[in-house]
């Protein structure tokens, strides 16, 4: 299971890093959340897919789950979701002030 999550891991970083290279800003920010989300499957997978009984005081188990992964994701989670958010409206202030998302053209580089 772990080969394949890897290997979606790695797919995603892919088209992620494709994304952000493009030329238009709409794309750099859905490759930009994409990276995000290849990074919070690649903590999940690092974290290791053990099997045991959830971290609560009562229960007596053997082997317990380690928490710590499944909090540093969810907090991720919450962090990427407000700086998409930002990206997000950033991109429509750019696209109402300028009429374009075009990289080029943002940066004065257009041929016109």
């Amino acid at each position: 299971m772990e080969l394949i999550m890897i290997f979606l891991i790695g797919i995603i970083f892919s088209v992620s890093t494709y994304l952000i290279l493009t030329n238009s800003l709409l794309r750099v920010i859905f490759g930009i959340v994409m990276l995000s989300h290849g990074a919070h499957l690649l903590l999940l997978t690092l974290s290791g897919f053990n099997d045991g009984a959830p971290p609560l005081l009562g229960e007596e188990a053997s082997v317990y789950m380690d928490p710590l992964p499944q909090a540093l994701i969810l907090t991720a989670i919450v962090i990427s979701f407000g700086v998409t958010a930002f990206l997000l409206v950033l991109g429509y202030r750019t696209y109402r002030a300028h009429e374009t998302d075009k990289m080029d053209q943002l940066r004065g580089n257009a041929d016109e």
